[in-house]
């Protein structure tokens, strides 16, 4: 009898267990492993869904009579805090100098900065880059020295050299710093997607060190290092000089937004940044696409965030005026004619300065303008939808001029009041860098709300 319970049991037991597995036949779905979709992204914050009234107020100085308002509706994403500092984009840099060095002497000559090589399942073995060993680098301090261990006597290619080179000074020559990445364009997968001749190939944009003039989507690497000399090509009478030299590396400029910086070197940190973070997720046993790429704001994301869940505000602090109830002024600008040192400073400022907007962003308006990742077109406005509307086109090198315009929000330290409005934008040509613009960067939120279960 205690036989028979016990395979009554036992066979219970792999009925249940079928069930569950199997489904007997019914839909039971397969479901990805959870994880935390929630945890804020370092030095961000969480805009969250919503719509608010956005385009032009009557105030129309320029008299481009474009983008009229119209309520839209935003996914939720998160944005940087602040504009990207000196010292962040300092990073970038360094990364891409170690990675430039080591992938130039390689695993022979620099093998303690090495890990053993992978390959992919179908047995391509990686790149030197992927096999770098990112944690012994560190900040490069050791790669560079001169002690035991050090690799600067075998990196003397990387520095100024012959004529090049000032006497009695080793300074590394920045034009090396180029950064090589690709991946997949949407907008040509999307042209593509019915086309049976097309491969995945071609939807693959590739900026790399020597490209394929027979390869459409092949394009330079991008030289990361910022043009410091826009502190003089941007004012022909004007003594700039000490900006030049000391605002991209001095300690005293380390959280002042970096300038210099074209929209192409902007769009590359957004890739960077994003696989920055892909082997932490690796190793934290995540999906690559825990974290959402980051990328710049679209134009119409960068109004809905500015105006910090306000529908109807002039400014990112509210308004209508530029001082506060103290009568301070309330963003980095120029005051009047002659006038930059009202609001505090004369060029850029901390990118703390003044006070946040409800959303906890500050500067939104004022220090810098920010590029963004839409392409400057008035005719494409009445296009665009009332769901998180935008408008791209990455211009080729043979395009026209007029093809390579990129938004720019917020206004900044050399630009008067009307062009801190949210409501106010401009643009800059995707390969040109500016003494008065920066950059942020925005991940989409994956899901509904941070607030709703998914």
């Amino acid at each position: 009898m205690r036989k028979i319970y016990t395979l009554g049991f036992i066979m219970i037991a792999i009925l249940v267990s079928s069930c569950g597995k199997g489904g007997q036949g019914e839909l039971v779905g397969v479901y990805n492993r959870k994880f935390n979709n929630k945890k804020m992204p370092r030095g961000m914050v969480y805009i969250p869904q919503g719509k608010t009234l956005i385009g032009m107020s009557d105030e129309d100085i320029n008299n481009s009579q474009s983008a009229p308002s119209k309520m839209t509706s935003f996914s939720a994403f998160y944005m940087d805090e602040t504009e990207i500092t000196n010292a962040e984009y300092r990073q970038f840099v360094n990364w891409v100098r170690d990675s430039v060095a080591l992938t130039t002497l390689g695993p022979g000559a620099a093998a303690a900065y090495f890990i053993n090589a992978k390959t992919t399942p179908g047995g391509a073995s990686l790149s030197s880059q992927k096999n770098i060993n990112w944690q012994k680098v560190g900040n490069g301090s050791g790669l560079w020295s001169s002690k035991s261990g050090g690799l600067s006597t075998k990196l003397r290619d990387m520095y100024y050299s012959g004529d090049d080179a000032l006497p009695g000074r080793n300074e590394l020559d920045v034009r090396k710093f180029r950064y090589a990445y690709s991946f997949v364009n949407l907008d040509l997968a999307e042209a593509g997607r019915k086309d049976p001749t097309k491969k995945r190939k071609d939807f693959i944009e590739s900026y790399v060190d020597s490209p394929d003039p027979n390869n459409p989507n092949q394009f330079p690497s991008v030289s990361v290092y910022p043009d410091t000399m826009v502190w003089k090509v941007d004012y022909s009478y004007s003594q700039n000089d000490p900006m030049v030299k000391s605002y991209f590396n001095h300690p005293s400029y380390d959280n002042y937004p970096v300038v210099g910086v074209s929209w192409e070197q902007a769009s590359a940190f957004c890739v960077w940044r994003t696989r920055l973070y892909e082997p932490v997720a690796a190793a934290r046993k995540l999906p690559i696409s825990s974290r959402p790429e980051y990328r710049l704001p679209t134009d119409a994301e960068f109004e809905y965030a500015a105006r910090g869940g306000n529908s109807k505000t002039k400014y990112p602090w509210g308004g209508p005026y530029v001082r506060n109830t103290k009568g301070c002024m309330q963003a980095n600008f120029k005051v009047g004619r002659g006038n930059y040192s009202d609001d505090g400073g004369l060029y850029t400022v901390n990118v703390r300065s003044y006070f946040p907007n409800d959303y906890g962003l500050y500067n939104m308006a004022g220090n810098v303008s920010e590029w963004t990742v839409t392409a400057y077109n008035n005719s494409a406005s009445p296009l665009l939808l009332d769901f998180n509307p935008n408008f791209t086109y990455v211009a080729k090198g043979t395009d026209s001029k007029y093809l390579k315009r990129k938004v720019v929000r917020g206004g900044s330290w050399k630009d008067i009041g009307f062009f801190l409005q949210n409501s106010v934008g401009t643009y800059e040509y995707q390969d040109q860098a500016r003494s008065y613009i920066g950059f942020r960067c925005v991940s989409s939120f994956a899901g509904t709300d941070i607030n709703f279960k998914n």
